[in-house]
């Protein structure tokens, strides 16, 4: 039983009933026969969520785009030492603008802040947006992660007409996870070891998860994971996916690594970033979004280790539609976004297709 399963099961419409289901998962979760990181929902069961990726056919690079049409307050946290961002000062309570209509998320660098423009001329031409009298004028934050390095053509890179077509392909059903969009060019693990110029980095992807209170409240995540650090699952402390030893031998088990040695050296270049978007239905003020993304990172932390050094760009948004008509608590909406960030990050990592030199999860554990 996944988790998003038990609380819809649990009893009651509390906080406390919604935690002891998160408590029972966990329990329920050793020794079992199902599939332990099998699908958790889907951030576009939160009313008014839509999403579509583009994945470039030329080389593995691409976007994601989360939108709300009829807009949503947005917050954003930035952890990371090295983040690619656009319109994040928008999101700072103190500023005007309340909603965003979309958040893109990207390869490619810098250059694929691009995707924005797309999706901009796309909401445009719906007359989706603020209205400043004379236009219409799109919210459209965004956030980037580096993988100019896949693929052998850096060049290419996601573009305004990228982010146009992955608006084309956004609807409300359950968004295709793994080695697409965002995540077509993800990879974790990026401690070098050995030999110089040994790769021992992993393939990754994108991947969310969305919990449901039975009381109709949603929480969800979706994350696109090129981290510096290896991936865990919380729960067993099991590695997932991470840097490998270049015998084959098993992981490299980063932060301990450092721990021993002092020392810490990244295959070059050093192209890192987690980015994601936390989504739920709760009617949420714009400084509660911001809080929100901030808690968000303790979900992230917890499965990625280690996070937030100078070399990530780790970023993560938030977007409440407020279509959920229950009183809100905070905390408790704080702890089903981490819950649900951890939760799509793992799913990033299960779901991920290898390329050649990056083996993914089901690579390493077939059959």
């Amino acid at each position: 039983m996944n988790r998003r399963s038990f609380l819809r099961r649990s009893a009651g419409v509390t906080g406390a009933g919604i935690l002891t289901g998160l408590a029972s998962w966990r329990e329920s979760a050793v020794g079992q026969t199902t599939d332990p990181y099998g699908p958790s929902g889907s951030i576009t069961e939160v009313e008014g969520i839509k999403a579509g990726h583009f994945t470039d056919p030329r080389r593995p690079t691409g976007c994601t785009v989360i939108m709300a049409e009829d807009g949503a307050v947005g917050g954003v946290d930035v952890r990371g030492g090295a983040p690619g961002t656009r319109e994040t000062d928008l999101l700072d309570p103190v500023n005007m603008v309340q909603r965003v209509h979309a958040i893109v998320l990207s390869g490619g660098s810098a250059f694929g802040l691009d995707t924005a423009t797309g999706v901009m001329r796309y909401l445009e031409e719906r007359s989706i947006g603020f209205n400043v009298r004379i236009a219409r004028v799109p919210i459209v934050p965004a956030a980037i992660l580096f993988d100019l390095g896949i693929g052998g053509k850096p060049k290419i890179r996601p573009d305004a007409e990228a982010g146009y077509r992955a608006c084309q392909a956004a609807t409300p059903d359950p968004v295709p996870e793994g080695s697409i969009g965002a995540g077509a060019g993800a990879t974790v693990g990026k401690m070098a070891v050995g030999v110089p110029g040994t790769r021992t980095s992993m393939k990754a992807g994108i991947g969310n998860a969305c919990f449901t209170s039975p009381d109709g409240l949603r929480v969800g995540a979706i994350v696109a994971v090129n981290a510096v650090g290896d991936v865990y699952d919380p729960d067993s402390g099991r590695v997932l996916a991470g840097a490998r030893m270049p015998d084959g031998s098993g992981f490299v088990r980063v932060a301990k690594r450092i721990r021993e040695t002092g020392s810490l050296r990244l295959e070059a270049p050093p192209g890192n970033t987690t980015i994601g978007v936390i989504v739920t239905n709760a009617g949420l003020t714009k400084t509660q979004a911001n809080r929100i993304a901030q808690v968000g990172h303790d979900g992230l932390a917890r499965a990625i280790n280690p996070a937030h050094l100078q070399a990530d760009g780790d970023t993560l948004f938030a977007m409440a539609t407020g279509t959920w008509a229950g009183n809100v608590n905070l905390s408790l909406v704080s702890i089903l976004a981490a819950e649900a960030v951890t939760r799509a990050i793992i799913r990033a990592i299960v779901t991920a297709e290898g390329l050649p030199g990056y083996p993914s999860y089901s690579d390493l554990n077939a059959g």
